[in-house]
């Protein structure tokens, strides 16, 4: 469980300004609900005196993606444009009383939403386009240079993890990580020559550990090592029904996987059944699930019902589609 402020906690259960704004004249949108965030940031300006008066939004995702869209709301509601344009990311998180590191990118999509409504009210065009080639890094969850790139600067990012905390990218099937990395080092150099940051500090191309090799099976993408923990000694094994055939054990698999299902997609992930082989079980992970630092205790959770219900060793791993 994360370690959630107390107000981040109230922005949720009780969002201030969640819905519709049907006289937006200035809107923003960013994110998708099949990378598992999405927020739509609608602003009531006055034209004469470019005061937003009133803000509401729509957000898909976590309990911190909610929280930090009506935060940002609140924050925007009764100041100028030019006054809105200069919150960062850092000032959601303050107003909530702090984000968990690995939530951060609830707040950076809040400032992109922001950004993205007041471009529209300017008649400006993005810094990035996501549908410009070569523009987006990450597919797993539609992240672009531009983006990662104001993260890193506004954030004084300098490690690939933080990174990813800040904004998914690199947390689904890590075929971007090279050109993170690229990214990164070339970002860290042009701060430490404006003194931005140190160079001791700056992140060095190719000075990342090397990822998990991966092999493929049937379409999909599954690392040598598992991310899940080894399953529990047979003898703590208790099983609920011996001697199922293949077919049946099928379907107590299944049927474990999907009622663990719904308090996942509360939290916007999600976990699902991709196929199994002998005493494997492959699941493919998506959403906030995909790039949660706690997905191996999760995994370790179903693994764990499995191997009780089946009365046998089994093994979790997460797996990403070709």
């Amino acid at each position: 469980m994360w370690d959630y402020s107390e107000k981040v906690k109230d922005y949720f259960f009780n969002p201030r300004n969640a819905g519709v704004l049907a006289d937006a004249n200035a809107v923003g949108e960013v994110g998708s609900m099949s990378c598992g965030d999405a927020l739509k940031l609608m602003l009531r300006v006055n034209p004469e005196t470019e005061v937003i008066e009133d803000a509401k939004f729509q957000t898909f995702g976590c309990g911190s993606a909610i929280a930090s869209s009506s935060a940002l709301t609140e924050l925007v509601i009764g100041k100028t444009i030019a006054e809105a344009r200069r919150l960062t990311n850092q000032d959601i998180a303050d107003f909530l009383d702090g984000l968990p590191p690995e939530k951060m990118h609830c707040s950076v999509m809040g400032q992109e939403a922001l950004g993205a409504a007041i471009a529209a009210w300017k008649g400006e065009a993005l810094e990035e386009d996501d549908h410009e080639e070569g523009a987006l890094i990450c597919k797993c969850f539609g992240v672009d240079a531009g983006m990662i790139e104001r993260a890193i600067r506004v954030n004084k990012l300098t490690t690939l993890e933080m990174v990813t905390f800040y904004t998914k990218a690199g947390g689904g099937c890590s075929s971007c990580r090279e050109g993170l990395e690229e990214l990164l080092a070339e970002v860290n150099a042009a701060m430490v020559a404006e003194g931005a940051i140190a160079a001791q500090d700056a992140f060095v191309f190719g000075s990342a550990p090397a990822p998990q090799k991966a092999k493929k099976v049937q379409g999909f993408v599954i690392p040598d090592a598992p991310v899940a923990p080894a399953a529990a000694p047979a003898a703590s094994v208790a099983p609920a029904s011996p001697g199922l055939s293949p077919a049946r054990e099928a379907i107590v698999i299944a049927r474990i996987i999907e009622e663990m299902r719904p308090p996942f997609r509360r939290d916007g992930g999600d976990v699902e059944l991709v196929d199994i082989e002998g005493s494997l079980v492959l699941v493919k992970m998506t959403g906030a699930c995909a790039g949660c630092q706690l997905a191996s205790q999760t995994l370790g959770g179903i693994q764990t019902k499995i191997a009780q219900a089946l009365g046998r060793v089994v093994r979790i791993m997460p797996v990403a589609r070709i």
